[in-house]
């Protein structure tokens, strides 16, 4: 009798120990859905607005291009500034043909001001846009200053030694033009370049002073230290040796001592206190 009541509690103690089990047994499932739950409550409603907000930025990117695109935007105006001596029509033409496709809102500035610089006379230039139908260019050129004989002609440059343009014959040219021009690209070419540009605007002043910039057909800058200015005397070629400064001075002091002796002398030097002459004979017998 005991025995069976024995077994009967444990039957019943098994009986109660099982569903503890299976409840214990039941929750990391649930605890499994619900983190899914979670997964999906979060990341699908992330997901919509993202892709809602994506149509909606094409839409907009759409509509963009296709408003810059229309014929609003079609350059109609093109407004050149600072261009005294720069072809203003070689710059409409550059603005226009970089602008015929793009419009004035998608026209590429950058690419215009490379071209546009590329130009004679031009040293900087500013490109913008003037909505909706206009391109404005601002430039900064290059002013010419002298007049240079080079392998290849006659050429203008500033008053940094730059190259700018050939010399156009309708053109008002200075009285003279500089001789000895280096034409290598090296340092010391630049900067000697600069130093005659220099020299023939002091040589330029002072003889317009003196009113004898018109007798001087050219000055030979080959020798800084050593100037020479060209003249015409009795219809021949004659060289005054100039000093570094005093130009004006000097040159009349040639003029006067050389007048009318154009056709003995070859070449006199007043660099000195005493001008030295140069006579022609002597002149062939050394070359």
């Amino acid at each position: 009798m005991a025995t069976r009541t024995r077994k009967t509690t444990l039957r019943n103690k098994s009986a109660a120990v099982a569903p503890a089990k299976r409840r214990r047994t039941a929750r990391p499932a649930a605890r499994r859905a619900k983190s899914g739950g979670n997964f999906a409550n979060f990341f699908v409603p992330l997901f919509l607005i993202f892709s809602i907000l994506f149509c909606l930025g094409f839409l907009g990117f759409m509509g963009y291009r296709t408003v810059t695109a229309s014929e609003f935007f079609d350059v109609k105006k093109i407004d050149v500034r600072g261009a005294n001596y720069a072809a203003k029509g070689d710059i409409e033409k550059i603005v226009s043909a970089n602008t015929e496709r793009s419009g004035v809102w998608n026209a590429d500035l950058m690419e215009i001001k490379q071209k546009v610089e590329r130009l004679d006379f031009v040293k900087t230039a500013a490109v913008s846009r003037v909505l909706p139908d206009g391109v404005r260019v601002n430039l900064i050129e290059r002013v010419p200053k002298a007049v240079v004989r080079l392998s290849g002609g006659d050429f203008w440059t500033d008053e940094e030694g730059v190259i700018l343009a050939q010399v156009n014959k309708a053109q008002t040219l200075p009285p003279f033009v500089i001789r000895g021009w280096d034409e290598s690209k090296t340092d010391k070419a630049v900067k000697e370049n600069r130093m005659r540009v220099k020299l023939y605007q002091k040589m330029l002043e002072e003889w317009k002073t003196f009113e004898l910039d018109k007798r001087v057909k050219s000055v030979d800058m080959t020798n800084l230290t050593e100037p020479k200015a060209i003249i015409e005397d009795s219809g021949e070629t004659v060289e005054i040796v100039l000093a570094k400064d005093n130009f004006g001075k000097k040159l009349q002091t040639g003029l006067e001592n050389v007048a009318g002796k154009g056709k003995q002398v070859a070449k006199i030097d007043v660099s000195d206190v005493q001008p030295r002459f140069t006579f022609r004979q002597k002149a062939e017998n050394q070359n």
